[in-house]
């Protein structure tokens, strides 16, 4: 193949240039986001059920919903949580790959189902569908300084206008407005109903009755009679629209013309929707939006979109109100990706100056580094074909390749310059020749790397779509690189290099004769030292028995972790009250923590939620999402997103009235909130709410105890005080009072009642009915209202009802169909998250009969991949050895090839205990790259020595030559990958924690395993030949490959 292209160097020039313009259009065209799609694609049911409790709530709603999605296909988990203030949400996760459309339709039929069976209330208010990721893109939040316009108006102006243009665009999932629109709210006073002898249901009757549509038709229809000359359409306003007409509804009308109408009875506004939630922005109240991304979404694109769509609207806000979007996780990786690009360019002259140090001249340097782009826009269009994203991990592909990119290039230039300088051929026969002795090198690294990393690609889970991102990089662009080695670097060699005499090499002066002169001298050394060890080969297998032993230890030893976790250049603050603690009460607690926070250097703004946070809804929840300021305005890791949390927790523990968690975000947000193990307790055998409790506790006091674990802690809602309302019923049947007019009394008076809508400046609001807040405030208040018995009297509830305070749940969980409890807790120091792990497993197999345990989120990934990975490793050996064996024909001799892992293993292993990181997913990554890049070493001085060997040399001397000739090339190619990787080993800024963990392990088992391999490999080949001795096929074989590649020529 090389010889055709040395031929034909234009034909070359064509394929290169066609896979630079195709890769060029694929780089424009491609995707930008941080990870590619890791968590599992779920589908998210949200019900309202007003005034329901928790338990009323998961009973007649959530678990008939549940029942009827069982079997949904692909479904792998669901998890339900019902919140006292009647909202509740099922989340309905599916394996990895699932169509998110295709699950959503399924979802929805499966809804329709169940819809039914559920309570009037709850489909009136509407049950929605959703596929969107779990954690917040960005926050949009308008404030205004026009006294004219308050919260209310604010909240009701952006679900008007600026929500429904964000939902709009493309790759948004959902978008979540916090705040509230108006709606005619009518404040019924108990005690005036009871004057007037009338009763709430009444109320509710007449506003339905009377704010109605009415479709009256038109005069003149068809059909019509002779001579009818016009037709006209009739309007009869039915609805009502403002606070005067529904004054003015007549509750009853009396006979002598005199009348009770609603305003009688009740005060009427134009307020607010719902209480449920609002959002402050530096420590004033304003109206946000939470926009989240479509599971699918391009997080820069939608970003981008959303701050267009805000200045298009800009214009038309009303005077006084602005804008800002204070939050804006996609800032991290637009940054984090730039970083990436830099250190990508940052390789690539690092790489190039290793070359002009070796090869001394600039058209010689020039060759492999044509290479580069040629191979990573080929991998561009490979990315585009196979539907991946530009993200931060291709991108560390991208820059991990580089120095193995170079590699075959390198091995052509270097032996075409080795041949001209010391047999004096011009470069087109040295180019041939050269051809025809490392061409088989060639293929045979190209393979035994691609077969490193081909099995990364078949892993199950979120995991093996990480490592699928880089199993594609890696494997295209190695692919792209063996190509242009057998075809453009060649074509290049014989057509751009300048014949020299033999000889000539040494003769440099100045700095190259300087280095020149201490590489001679440095290989000399090397040549003597590795003849002196032949010599006593055996002794030295005692040295390499020690070094797996040291390997096995350490890899014991090493922690584990998914990924190393990233300062985003945010933090999240968690805020939760004491159960029944009222909004006053929160917002209290929020000012103090925007007081600390915004006090900090590093924090540039900070939204807060109240009504909502990561445990569930409630007066009690609050939630903050604090942006910090640029990188390079914050350098040291004191002022790292993590320090700032640590920091902030010690500060605001002296806020006496919440539990307050600040914490740095996750890695990758999908799969979790914070990271740590998320932990699941299901009662399976039926044993009721407060057994699990108990269960739960007994599980948190064993964990408490252990010293394996830390920060265990249960994640939801404390059961709360509840007042229970207890109705003899016999008594209200005496007194003619139905159980109906009961209900609809409770519920209008307390919990609120959607009645129907009214128009409102051009939309349809709602209409709610509720007591005054003052009615409504005490205990006794409830046993104060009235229910209309059948002959229409009022009758006090406390007539036939009585009060008493419970404890009850605030908010109830189910996972997969049983009650759960939410527990999440991490491992403490020195241990890893699998032995926190084995440890719950181990705890909760002593709680009662008929609990059971779940892992879920980020624990369930890590369970499926911590299997995997002895496997993965398993695989890449057995790769690599098969390979091998196919391509020497033989079964001894990949056997020395693969005894050389363990010193790359060995480097890597100590360079990443020394800087203190764990065997996480990028550590694999970087493992697996060092076995490829080991075995590369030891194929170059291997498929030289055996050749040699069939010449008829001993063992020894093949092994010698071997060693001299291979030298320099693979010092050389050890050189320009880890100097290629350099920068991200020593890297800073935005995303340089996951640049740092992959950088390290790979230099250490390069620089390690490099300056082992060279000594141990002829020792390797050596103790296998000698007592493999090779048939008599294989040696013909070799004498064959030897002759045709002219290795006897120089000896």
């Amino acid at each position: 193949m090389a010889q055709f292209f040395i031929n034909r160097p234009i034909f070359a020039w064509v394929i290169a240039l066609f896979i630079i313009v195709m890769g060029s259009v694929a780089v424009t065209q491609l995707p930008v986001s941080q990870y590619p799609p890791v968590a599992p694609p779920s589908i998210v049911i949200s019900v309202g059920y007003p005034g329901a409790s928790a338990q009323t709530l998961e009973d007649s709603v959530l678990s008939v919903i549940e029942r009827e999605m069982n079997g949904s296909p692909g479904m792998i988990y669901m998890e339900s949580v019902a919140q006292a203030n009647g909202t509740g949400t099922i989340t309905i996760s599916f394996e990895t790959g699932t169509n998110p459309d295709l699950a959503q339709v399924d979802v929805q039929n499966r809804l329709s189902r169940a819809a039914p069976r559920l309570p009037a209330a709850v489909t009136q208010a509407g049950v929605r569908v959703d596929k969107s990721r779990s954690n917040f893109l960005m926050f949009i939040m308008l404030s205004s300084d026009n006294p004219d316009i308050d919260v209310v108006g604010l909240g009701d102006y952006a679900s008007r206008n600026v929500l429904p243009e964000i939902q709009r665009l493309p790759g948004i999932g959902q978008a979540q407005l916090f705040g509230t629109e108006r709606a005619m709210r009518i404040w019924i006073d108990p005690a005036k109903l009871t004057g007037f002898n009338l009763s709430a249901a009444e109320v509710n009757a007449a506003i339905r009755a009377q704010n109605a549509q009415v479709s009256p038709g038109a005069i003149g229809d068809l059909p019509n009679i002779t001579g009818q000359s016009i037709s006209a359409t009739v309007v009869v306003d039915g609805q009502l629209s403002n606070t005067t007409q529904f004054g003015n509804i007549v509750l009853r009308a009396n006979a002598d013309g005199s009348a009770v109408r609603l305003k009688d009875v009740a005060r009427i506004e134009l307020g607010a929707q719902t209480f449920a939630t609002a959002a402050r922005l530096n420590g004033k109240p304003a109206a946000g939006i939470g926009v989240q991304l479509a599971p699918s979404g391009n997080a820069l694109a939608a970003a981008k979109a959303v701050r267009e769509r805000m200045e298009q609207l800009q214009p038309y806000f009303p005077k006084g109100v602005k804008w800002t979007i204070p939050y804006d996780s996609s800032r991290f990786v637009k940054i984090s990706i730039s970083q990436v690009a830099e250190t990508l360019i940052e390789a690539v002259v690092l790489v190039f100056l290793v070359m002009l140090l070796f090869l001394q001249s600039f058209r010689y340097t020039i060759i492999p580094t044509i290479v580069v782009p040629v191979a990573l826009l080929g991998t561009f269009g490979m990315l585009q074909a196979l539907g991946f994203s530009i993200n931060v991990l291709t991108m560390f592909g991208m820059v991990l390749v580089i120095g193995i990119v170079v590699d075959d290039a390198i091995v052509v230039v270097e032996n075409v310059e080795r041949i001209m300088s010391e047999e004096g051929l011009p470069p087109l026969e040295a180019t041939q020749k050269a051809m025809g002795q490392i061409s088989g090198a060639i293929i045979g690294v190209t393979v035994v790397l691609i077969a490193v990393f081909v099995p990364l690609a078949f892993f199950a889970g979120s995991v093996g779509n990480i490592y699928r991102q880089f199993s594609a990089v890696m494997v295209s662009s190695i692919g792209f690189s063996a190509l242009m080695a057998l075809s453009l670097t060649p074509a290049l060699c014989a057509t751009l290099l300048k014949p020299v005499e033999a000889g000539h090499h040494h003769a440099k002066t100045g700095f190259f004769g300087w280095f020149n002169r201490g590489f001679t001298k440095t290989a000399k050394g090397y040549e003597s030292t590795v003849a002196r060890i032949l010599n006593r080969a055996g002794r030295y297998l005692i040295i390499y028995v020690a070094i797996i032993a040291a390997v096995a230890v350490m890899y014991v030893r090493l922690p584990t972790s998914f990924l190393p976790g990233e300062d985003q250049g945010t933090m999240l603050v968690n805020v939760s009250l004491p159960p029944g603690a009222t909004l006053e009460r929160t917002q209290n607690v929020m000012e103090q923590v925007e007081a600390f926070i915004l006090k900090q250097p590093e924090v540039q703004s900070m939204v807060g939620i109240l009504g909502f946070n990561f445990s569930g809804q409630g007066q009690n929840s609050g939630l903050a999402f604090v942006t910090l300021k640029d990188w390079h305005e914050r350098s040291g890791p004191e002022h790292s997103a993590e320090s700032l949390a640590k920091r902030s927790f010690g500060g605001l523990m002296g806020i006496r009235d919440a539990f307050i968690f600040p914490l740095s975000p996750p890695p990758i947000p999908e799969l979790g909130t914070a990271s740590g193990f998320t932990f699941r307790l299901q009662d399976r055998g039926g044993k009721g709410h407060d057994a699990l409790l108990g269960a739960r506790n007994q599980l948190l006091g064993m964990a408490s105890k252990s010293k394996v674990l830390t920060q265990v802690r249960p994640n939801g809602l404390e059961d709360a005080s509840q007042l229970q309302v207890d109705i003899d019923r016999d008594k209200a049947n005496a007194l003619g009072v139905s159980f109906d007019s009961i209900n609809s009394t409770i519920s209008t008076a307390l919990g609120s009642a959607y009645i129907n809508d009214f128009p409102n400046q051009g939309r349809l609001q709602r209409v709610v009915v509720q007591a005054d807040a003052q009615a409504r405030m005490q205990p006794e208040d409830i046993l104060r209202l009235t229910a209309s018995n059948a002959q229409g009297k009022p009758v006090p509830l406390s007539a036939f009802a009585s009060t008493r305070w419970i404890k009850g749940a605030m908010q109830t969980v189910r996972y997969n169909g049983y009650p759960a409890m939410r527990i999440d807790g991490s491992a403490a120091p020195g241990f890893s998250s699998g032995d926190a792990m084995t440890e719950m497993e181990n705890l909760a197999k002593q709680l009662p009969e008929g609990f059971a345990f779940e892992w879920t989120g980020q624990s369930r990934e890590e369970k499926l991949a911590g299997s995997q990975a002895i496997v993965l490793y398993g695989f890449a050996i057995l790769a690599v050895f098969l390979c091998l064996a196919a391509l020497y024909e033989s079964w001894s001799i990949p056997l020395a090839v693969i005894l050389v892992v363990p010193m790359g293993v060995l480097g890597v292993l100590l360079a990443t205990l020394l800087r203190g990181y764990a065997n996480d997913v990028y550590f694999q990554v970087g493992l697996i790259t060092i076995i490829g890049l080991s075995a590369k070493n030891a194929i170059l001085i291997i498929e030289f020595a055996k050749d040699l060997q069939a010449q008829g040399k001993s063992v020894v001397e093949a092994a010698l030559a071997a060693a001299h000739m291979r030298f320099r090339p693979i010092l050389m190619t050890s050189m320009a990958f880890m100097l290629g990787v350099l920068p991200l080993a020593i890297a800073s800024g935005a995303g340089s924690a996951s640049q740092r963990a992959i950088g390290t392990g790979v230099i250490g088992g390069s620089l390690i395993g490099t300056i082992l391999a060279v000594f141990f490999v002829p020792i390797f080949f050596v103790l296998v030949r000698g007592i493999f001795k090779g048939s008599e096929r294989q040696r013909q074989f070799d004498v064959q490959h030897a002759h045709q590649i002219g290795v006897d020529s120089h000896e």
